[in-house]
């Protein structure tokens, strides 16, 4: 009897298996441009982080539609560091490509204004080493490296027509055997100026079955599609066919990724749609080889061009795993940052520090004064947005002697606005900030709305200190249409200001999170203790 129940139930353990479903995006947050790579059963994933810091996440995986962020390859500072200690807009890292070779993990992108770095370990958990020039110049993105049969070490890279003058092409140089250097003259493999294949970009570079494949978007971001190429020889010619488009679906783009394989042989393609000011979400898409051509997501009329998929079955890796998203909430009783968070600049010291006191503190940071708007500020403490709807939640206490010291809730954009307390005088006043086109030096909106009690007041030095505790609310809804409120006891809270509707930054989604400054002129700082910050969806 034994022996007739055991296969009876690892049937249905596999039929359950089979019946299991995953819908896309299977990440609702802003991971920009991103690529993959297996070891073993295990998945890692690496995106753009353009100036933030710190920079380039690292997120693992043991199905690929559940993932973990795990650390960051660049931690601090982004070099060069004197030009990326204020906030850079844009720029940096573009575009990474991760590769596992002989026991070590590499990652390579492209900064448009100074060159292709890399950056490797043996553990991504861990430590990452100094970056390495491998090549400096102006323009190079989206760098992809390919360790040959032959022992030879190959680079292909796009062109940024903000910086070099050219685009949509896409070249091949050699590097020398440790990929640390590029020892060659580039030689141009694909030119997508040809009438069809505009704005390619973001080139991936395989090998498999005798061809290299060159995995590549164009058409633009919004509205674009995903490109193969392949050929014999590394230098071409190249073949190319569009592999996966719209179509009729409701994903635009559908936009750069990378291609991934798993142990039980199934192919799989990672890639990112444009949501606006959710930023650049990640998708996941079937892939399946036909002809040595690779068709990504559904091909329903069998022409050898797919459709992004919206819900499709789980990979099979082997064993289901519990449902999980990149970190989000933060009790902040670590004497180390949570991975969630981002600067806008190299950290400094004097942006603020975590403790094992219950709080993360953040300092004032000192307007210049020229002010303007919060683009230029540094030390602004963010994460991406998590998901189409939200609410995040924060309790903070607010610490200051001078007058226009403000700290408090920030919705961080090309468009942004914040729910502050601002010290006037012996009175804490709420106020609600709002500036459109931050980036083209448009002042800031600032309305009262009501004023607030003085908590505590004790002395300190020359001037008193006057602390404001108050908890602070921001809802998402769909469209990213955010909803400030306050409380002060966390119980009830009370809707202020006006809605607002978020807007992407420069490359980079909407993000949410906290900020302390101090106008010009001030001798004393104040800070921002923020007790815990606490994402609901």
């Amino acid at each position: 009897m034994k022996n007739i129940i055991i296969p009876i139930l690892l049937l249905v353990n596999l039929c359950s298996f089979a019946q299991q479903y995953y819908t896309n995006p299977i990440i609702h947050a802003d991971y920009s441009d991103p690529d993959v790579c297996a070891v073993g059963d295990d998945f890692y994933l690496t995106a753009s982080s353009f100036n933030c810091i710190p920079g380039l996440p690292i997120l693992h995986s043991k199905d690929l539609v559940n993932w973990e962020i795990i650390n960051h390859a660049l931690k601090n500072p982004l070099e060069p560091v004197e030009f990326f200690n204020k906030p850079q807009h844009g720029r940096g890292v573009w575009a990474p490509c991760i590769r596992y070779h002989k026991g070590e993990f590499y990652i390579y992108w492209g900064d448009p204004d100074y060159g292709i770095y890399m950056v490797k370990t043996k553990d991504p958990a861990t430590e990452w080493e100094k970056p390495v020039l491998v090549k400096a110049g102006k323009g190079m993105i989206d760098p992809t490296p390919l360790w040959d049969d032959d022992g030879k070490v190959y680079l292909a890279y796009a062109w940024a027509g903000s910086r070099a003058g050219i685009n949509s092409i896409i070249v091949v140089s050699e590097m020398n055997a440790e990929g640390t250097k590029v020892i060659s003259t580039p030689v141009m493999v694909f030119d997508g100026n040809d009438g069809i294949n505009h704005t390619v970009e973001g080139p991936k570079l395989y090998k498999r079955n005798g061809y290299y494949y060159i995995f590549a978007p164009a058409g633009g971001v919004a509205t674009g599609w995903q490109l193969a190429m392949r050929s014999q020889s590394i230098y071409g010619p190249y073949e190319s066919k569009i592999v996966m488009v719209q179509g009729n679906t409701n994903i635009n783009g559908p936009h750069q990724g990378g291609w991934i394989e798993t142990n039980t042989g199934e192919s799989w393609f990672i890639n990112f749609q444009d949501k606006g000011a959710y930023g650049r979400i990640i998708h996941l898409n079937p892939m399946k080889w036909e002809n040595n051509w690779p068709v990504i997501g559904e091909d329903k009329d069998g022409d050898g061009c797919g459709e992004p998929v919206s819900k499709y079955r789980m990979p099979n890796v082997g064993k289901t795993y519990p449902k999980e998203t990149p970190i989000e909430s933060d009790e902040f009783d670590s004497r180390t940052i949570g991975l969630q968070w981002q600067w806008h600049a190299n950290y400094q010291d004097l942006f603020g520090f975590p403790s094992d006191l219950g709080f993360m503190r953040i300092y004032g940071y000192t307007l210049s004064k020229d002010f303007v708007n919060f683009w230029e500020v540094p030390n602004l403490f963010m994460q991406k947005f998590p998901a189409e709807t939200f609410t995040a939640t924060t309790k903070l206490s607010f610490s200051v002697k001078e007058d226009g010291s403000k700290a408090g809730l920030i919705v961080m954009g090309w468009d942004y606005t914040y729910l502050s307390v601002t010290k006037k005088g012996d009175r804490f006043i709420l106020q609600q900030a709002v500036c459109k086109d931050a980036e083209q030096q448009t002042p800031e909106q600032i309305k009262d709305i009501a004023e607030l009690p003085i908590n505590r007041e004790y002395e300190a030095g020359s001037f008193p200190n006057y602390v404001c505790d108050i908890y602070m609310r921001v809802k998402v809804t769909g469209g990213g249409m955010c909803q400030f409120a306050y409380s002060s006891d966390g119980k009830k809270y009370t809707n202020v200001g006006e809605v607002f509707k978020s807007r992407q930054g420069k490359w980079i989604g909407a993000k949410v999170g906290l900020f302390s400054v101090n106008p010009h002129g001030t001798n004393n700082r104040g800070w921002l203790d923020a007790d815990w910050f606490r994402i609901t969806k």
